[in-house]
């Protein structure tokens, strides 16, 4: 089969390489539809850091069609289309019985830890995956259901109440979905971006107002310009200053969720922190058999194929050219972008 395998920073290469057979308890899947993030961004630039090893095969965001079961397989058939959420937990530590199974002491995932979907096969345990069959999702829509699972997981972790004001700080990838999710939930949701595209597409998935931040003002001044009164804040950027900003814009009593990964170290005034109530969460992957089929449901619940957030299909041999380095340079005008393995060339995804 045609696969792209990472060979160490700034060398991922499409290749021959060997189909995949299913253990016992595995799915063999046909890939159509994969997505990629900003962690297999960060392994092409930097080395590897998340992958396991030089050799692999990326892909952690992906659907397939069922081509052969494993034994002891059971509740799936050959053909049907399922999601993945790709973590893999073993179902038997402390964490796993406390249905935090996102925090497993042995925690892998696919794409990660393993061979991946960006290649046109990839056996994957069948306890992370379901058939989204029954909620009317083709192959390309369902590939986005893991990054939907971690804007889901995210969303939860901050508790938002119905009519609460909750503010989404950075509307790329798990930020468009956290969006979505939030107010799919009943909060009243500002989001702030740099980008007037983003905005934009933050209002076509629920936000009730979008800002635009100014060098000369605070995000605490912008919301007070807007009579936002956050409660919860999702930090999704990443960046230091940004999160420092977050903190001092939110109402004593609220809850600030990091979900950006912070690259160093930062100081916390742990006393203010004290005196307002203020908490901070941090959020981890998902919890696949609570967060993904959240996430299905919500993907199904909007009435597209999700074309204004995953616009384009690239086919392996422009992985890099097209998709990763575009991301890299921050050029890429793209949410998401999915790969189909099979494909010769580039094509637009139709609506309908």
């Amino acid at each position: 089969m045609r696969a792209a395998v990472y060979h160490g920073a700034g060398d991922i290469r499409v290749e021959d390489v060997s189909d995949p057979s299913p253990a016992p308890g595995e799915l063999l899947l046909e890939i159509h539809a994969a997505g990629i993030c900003g962690t297999d961004v960060g392994e092409y630039l930097h080395g590897p850091v998340s992958y396991a090893a030089e050799g692999l095969v990326p892909g952690h965001e992906f659907s397939g069609r069922v081509a052969a079961l494993g034994k002891d397989v059971n509740g799936f058939e050959v053909g049907a289309v399922v999601a993945s959420g790709a973590g893999i937990s073993c179902g038997e530590c402390f964490q796993c019985r406390a249905g935090r199974t996102n925090l497993c002491l042995f925690y892998s995932t696919i794409g990660l830890h393993r061979d991946g979907a960006l290649a046109q096969y990839v056996a994957v345990p069948a306890a992370t995956c379901i058939d989204v069959g029954p909620h009317g999702l083709d192959e390309e829509t369902a590939a986005l259901s893991q990054p939907m699972a971690i804007a889901v997981h995210s969303m939860r972790r901050g508790r938002p109440a119905p009519g609460e004001e909750v503010a989404v700080i950075g509307a790329g990838g798990i930020g468009a979905f956290l969006t979505y999710a939030a107010a799919r939930a009943g909060a009243r949701v500002t989001v702030v971006d740099l980008l007037p595209e983003r905005l934009e597409l933050a209002l076509a998935l629920g936000a009730a107002d979008a800002i635009s931040p100014r060098e000369d003002a605070t995000l605490e001044e912008l919301f007070g310009d807007r009579g936002v009164e956050p409660s919860v804040i999702y930090e999704v950027t990443g960046l230091p200053g940004v999160l420092d900003e977050a903190a001092d814009a939110l109402v004593p009593g609220g809850r600030l969720v990091v979900v950006g990964l912070q690259a160093n170290p930062l100081e916390v005034d742990l006393r203010r922190l004290t005196l307002t109530e203020v908490e901070w969460i941090g959020t981890n992957a998902h919890v696949c058999d609570a967060d993904l089929p959240e996430a299905i449901r919500l993907l199904a619940a909007r009435e597209s194929r999700w074309t204004d957030v995953a616009p384009t299909m690239l086919p392996l041999t422009e992985l890099v050219s097209d998709g990763i380095q575009p991301m890299a340079d921050g050029k890429s005008t793209r949410i998401k972008t999915l790969i189909d393995p099979w494909a010769e060339n580039t094509r637009e995804r139709q609506e309908r």
